[in-house]
Formats: C-alpha cells, structure tokens, sequence
C-alpha cells in the first residue's frame, strides 16, 4: 500500500467518524403537552425553564463530552479519555433521566395520576397494599436523598418485582428497569415550593404518566 493510499483511507475514516458524530447528537425531546398542561401540580414556569435550559443544558454537555471523546479515541490518548468519564456520566445522566421523566409525566385532564386496574396495579396492590402506601414510602425515600438526586420505581431484574430506590446527582438507575423517577434536584420544585419539600412530592403524583410506567412494567414481564 502506497503512502498517497493510506493517507486517503485515513482521511476516509476521519471524514466518516465526524459523520457519524454529526449523525448520532443527541436532541433535545419535544414534550407531548405544553409546559403549561401539568399545571397546577407543576407550574408552567418550572416546566419551561427544566425542560428548555436544564435538560439543554446536559444534552450540550453531553454531544461536547462525546465529542471530545471520538478526538481521544483517535489521538489514542487514554488520560484524556478517563479525564472525560465524569463529563459523560453526569450529562449522560441528565439527558437520560429527564427524558424518561418528562415521558413519566401527564397532564391531569388526560388521566395522569390515574393507576387504572392492569398489571402495574396488581404488582402495586400485592407489594405495597395500596397505590397510598406506595407513595409514602417512595416519598420517604426522595426526602431521605441529601443533596441532589432521584427517587425511581423500578422494576428488579432477576425477581420482576418492584423496586423502590435513589441515585444521587444525575446517576441513572442501572441496577433495575426504571418505571418513573422524581427529580429531587431543586430546579425541579424550588420555584413553585421552596424548601417545602413534601408539598412538590405530593403534588407530582398527580400528573405521574402510570399508563407509561404500566408499559414499561409489561415490557420486562
């Protein structure tokens, strides 16, 4: 091979690897209702600013992360790449997380908050008793995280049955399938609650999406 061949054939694979970047950046998602629906379990100003700056905001992170990435993969430059895990998980974390969160959520004139008989309903009633009882201890847990973090459903792996537990920061959850998380970082209640905690976990149970989780329930079933 000739050294003209190789030196087009490299730039061959440097010109496919910046389409392939191009082609895999990750977006922000639209939302199924306006920011205004979950209103008044979540206001219209919280939704707009969580969606359109938070959310952004690790999605930007997360496309630069990744960027950054592919040129240490190719400049072979291993500290560069462990410098550069942080980056990915935290913003990786965020645009997971708040992806399937804003899946997780309903306006209440559409049925959120509503766990109809199914599935989702009958795990729920054999392991808690109640959907009551599942919301106090889900919301024991999200008031137990210190700091930033999130309180998940989830559905365990190996046994099928329901999972109450926290990540911290924007860790996603791993150890299970997730059904729905509560965001516990301030931006997602500060403005609407304060430091009243207890009243944004009251109110989000009101606009949670349980046809969505019930849908995630049956797929690892």
């Amino acid at each position: 091979m000739t050294l003209f061949t190789s030196a087009r054939i490299a730039r061959r694979h440097v010109s496919g690897l910046a389409t392939a970047t191009a082609r895999s950046k990750h977006t922000l998602p639209q939302l199924s209702y306006e920011y205004k629906d979950l209103e008044p379990a979540i206001s219209g100003q919280i939704m707009e600013l969580h969606h359109s700056k938070h959310h952004a905001t690790y999605v930007a992170g997360l496309n630069a992360a990744e960027e950054n990435y592919a040129t240490a993969l190719k400049e072979q430059d291993v500290r560069k790449q462990i410098n550069l895990q942080a980056a990915l998980k935290f913003n990786g974390g965020g645009h997971v997380n708040h992806t399937l969160l804003w899946e997780s959520l309903k306006p209440e004139k559409s049925g959120g908050g509503k766990l109809t008989e199914g599935s989702l309903y009958d795990a729920v009633t054999k392991q808690y008793g109640s959907l009551d009882e599942l919301k106090k201890k889900m919301n024991a847990a999200a008031a137990g995280i210190q700091g930033s973090g999130w309180a998940w459903l989830g559905v365990d792996p190996t046994s099928k049955s329901l999972v109450i537990t926290t990540t911290p920061n924007q860790d996603p959850l791993l150890a299970a399938t997730p059904l729905f998380g509560i965001d516990m970082w301030e931006h997602a209640f500060y403005l609407q609650h304060q430091n009243r905690k207890p009243n944004y976990l009251q109110n989000i149970w009101r606009v949670i999406n349980f046809e969505n989780a019930t849908q995630r329930f049956e797929s690892v079933h």
